[in-house]
């Protein structure tokens, strides 16, 4: 059906990084399992699949009682491998869910459905949350977004952007100006992300290593959501052993 909304996770095994993250355990269950969970508590979204190249991922994604599908190893990214997948259903609203965020909440997945449901206009939207000290402010690994009033967000980048030049304090920028990171969750209309995966790459893409902003320089928009949430990704094998002690502390359910 053309308003119905897929979650599709990409996971691959070969991460060069951390080989075989989605397959970690985290707690008692390994990282997949926890994204998929979690993302299953979305009230928008009407079918949530797993694609995958690796028949690990496959049968542990099966065993647990969600639903898998195998792509192409030749596939090159995660955007494409959400595409692979969409082309089969007649979905208007497709949302990419990142696989190494084992603590997404169906809410937060909801807000980004939101915005192409409540702007018919909108092609594509993500999520933006805001930037709380220095430390995150000036960490390259943590894109940073400015927005227009209207709800766009009209750049992204690794820098440090707006530049305040009459201020030599990251601190005093906080203090005169509410600065947005980027939360990698994103949701496309269906036409449009048939659409955006034949654009060819852009230069201010391969400078900053963000997909998103082909996007921007083909002159699409992106909408962008404000949420109260804060992402704690999977990269490395370090990542998860802060994690685990994370959800430990917390007592976040398992």
């Amino acid at each position: 059906m053309a308003d119905e909304c897929i979650g599709i996770i990409p996971a691959r095994y070969g991460s060069t990084r951390f080989p075989g993250k989605p397959l970690a355990l985290l707690g008692n269950k390994p990282v997949i399992q926890w994204v998929y969970e979690r993302a299953s508590t979305s009230q928008r979204i009407t079918k949530l699949i797993v694609a995958t190249d690796d028949s690990r991922i496959y049968d542990v994604v099966v065993s647990f009682g969600g639903y898998a599908e195998m792509t192409s190893s030749s596939i090159r990214n995660g955007t494409e491998r959400v595409a692979a997948v969409a082309e089969s259903y007649n979905a208007g609203i497709i949302v990419n869910i990142q696989g190494d965020e084992p603590l997404i909440e169906g809410p937060i997945i909801d807000a980004a459905v939101d915005l192409l449901i409540d702007n018919e206009n909108a092609v594509m939207g993500t999520l933006v949350k805001r930037v709380d000290s220095v430390i995150e402010l000036e960490n390259p690994n943590l894109p940073k977004v400015v927005m227009d009033n209207s709800g766009n967000a009209f750049f992204f980048s690794r820098s440090i952007i707006p530049y305040f030049r009459d201020s030599a304090s990251k601190q005093d920028w906080l203090n005169q100006h509410t600065y947005y990171r980027h939360i990698g969750l994103y949701v496309y209309r269906s036409h449009f992300l048939k659409k955006y995966i034949k654009l060819p790459e852009t230069a201010l893409e391969r400078a900053e290593c963000l997909e998103q902003l082909r996007v921007l320089e083909y002159g699409y928009r992106i909408k962008a959501a404000v949420v109260n949430y804060n992402p704690q990704g999977v990269d490395t094998p370090e990542d998860l052993e802060s994690l685990n002690k994370y959800i430990e502390e917390n007592a976040i359910e398992q």
